[in-house]
């Protein structure tokens, strides 16, 4: 059954709708979506679904929750934007909460944007001038640009800088050439990171140095893929020993989502390092726009003098409102603990409901996969669609699960019961 053989009157009306005036780049949407509470939203034709998607791991504290439409509300009435040639104290108070969540030393600033991409364009082009700074880079007689070094399966988003330390080739192949010297090395292969490392050098045949290395700790969109916390440890030594950064794209994993503030803190992911940069975003303002980084130390910060870049929306007081109440209900309501309970119950109830077609969980927190014994994640997709539960295929044999982080321990087993029954003879994608 597609996901379009059970549209309501209305959904089939607006999606037609949608199809005439919408550039067509997320193809065809599933349903057109009308209101939501807490982890369940429902459609235009009154169908209720619950949602184990999240916006995307973006609605960290639910639909409608009435203390961040509160704190949004309240600053639209003061003001909900003003140009960066001011600063407003929602702005400021939340740079520092995010330095104290980030366990960020003395020094350490913040850049606002509005998405994933634009921190994580923002943390590239700060790797660029820092590269400029080590020997052999470009400065230097004979010597060459500096490299930025990106994992294989990596996705760091979809602006021409980002898109060009995002590996997928399908999507980038149709704007290449893209930003020059950023290298793909396999992930958790410690041996080929040291051979890209290894290619520095002044000869004809040698590149620049290193950057950077940009990695997640959970490949969320290659299918929620963690990284070996020995190779993060190796890497961080890698980088110390050759004077690059470590840029952590905490874009998916952060504000909670995998059980602690950030994914680095993890030490069953990272082993216990510290980044030099973390980009943030999705669940950081419950569904208001913005994203960022925060660079760790000032030697690094200051790299960034007044006019090398900026945003006209990025800090927005609007945004900063809605996060700083995302990560007080997060921090009131213990939703980072519950992230942590929650996942372990979704895993466990998952390898135990007894459906052949789940292979395996793997994942932390409320960031997991659901691994199939055959390539049919769409068609259980839409299966699942017409039964109620909202998921995602991450890739073809696995579905990605990243519910609200205010996800109940009822929700977590109305989920299991409706996956349960998914039939094992769906159609491959």
């Amino acid at each position: 059954m597609s996901a379009d053989e059970k549209l309501g009157k209305l959904d089939e009306q607006w999606l037609d709708e949608y199809q005439d005036v919408h550039m067509h780049v997320f193809g065809k949407p599933l349903r057109v979506l009308d209101h939501g509470k807490g982890t369940h939203v429902w459609d235009v034709d009154g169908n209720e679904y619950l949602d184990f998607l999240g916006g995307i791991a973006v609605n960290s504290v639910g639909y409608a929750n009435p203390r961040w439409i509160e704190a949004l509300t309240a600053q639209a009435a003061k003001a909900a934007h003003v140009s960066n040639y001011f600063a407003t104290e929602p702005q400021i108070r939340l740079a520092q909460k995010l330095i104290e969540l980030a366990g960020a030393p003395q020094g350490s600033h913040v850049y606002f944007g509005n998405s994933g991409t634009e921190g994580n364009e923002a943390a590239l082009k700060l790797a660029k001038l820092y590269g400029r700074t080590l020997p052999n880079a470009h400065s230097v007689m004979g010597g060459k640009e500096p490299r930025i070094i990106a994992l294989k399966h990596g996705f760091h988003g979809r602006t021409m800088g980002s898109l060009s330390a995002t590996w997928k080739p399908d999507i980038r192949k149709p704007f290449e050439p893209l930003i020059p010297d950023v290298a793909f090395v396999d992930a958790n292969d410690i041996d080929a990171m040291h051979d890209a490392f290894a290619r520095t050098g002044i000869g004809k045949y040698a590149e620049g140095p290193v950057a950077a290395v940009i990695i997640e700790m959970i490949q969320g969109e290659a299918g929620v893929l963690p990284l070996d916390p020995a190779y993060v440890q190796r890497l961080r030594a890698l980088c110390d020993q050759h004077k690059a950064l470590l840029i952590v794209d905490e874009v998916q994993t952060g504000i909670g989502r995998t059980g602690s503030w950030f994914a680095f803190q993890r030490k069953d992911l990272s082993g216990g390092i510290q980044p030099d940069i973390v980009t943030f975003a999705k669940g950081v303002a419950g569904g208001f726009p913005m994203g960022g980084m925060i660079a760790f130390g000032s030697k690094l910060s200051d790299m960034y003098t007044a006019g090398l870049h900026g945003s006209t929306f990025g800090g927005n007081p609007l945004g900063a409102a809605a996060a700083l109440a995302t990560l007080q209900i997060i921090e009131d309501d213990g939703l980072v603990n519950n992230a942590e309970e929650r996942g372990k119950q979704l895993r466990a109830g998952i390898d135990a409901c007894g459906n052949d077609l789940f292979v395996s969980t793997r994942g932390r927190g409320l960031l997991n996969a659901v691994l199939l014994s055959h390539p049919c994640a769409h068609a259980v997709v839409d299966w699942a669609l017409e039964h109620g539960l909202i998921v995602n295929a991450v890739a073809s044999n696995a579905l990605r699960l990243a519910p609200s982080l205010v996800v109940s321990a009822e929700d977590i087993e109305t989920c299991i019961s409706i996956l349960a029954q998914v039939p094992k003879d769906l159609p491959d994608d």
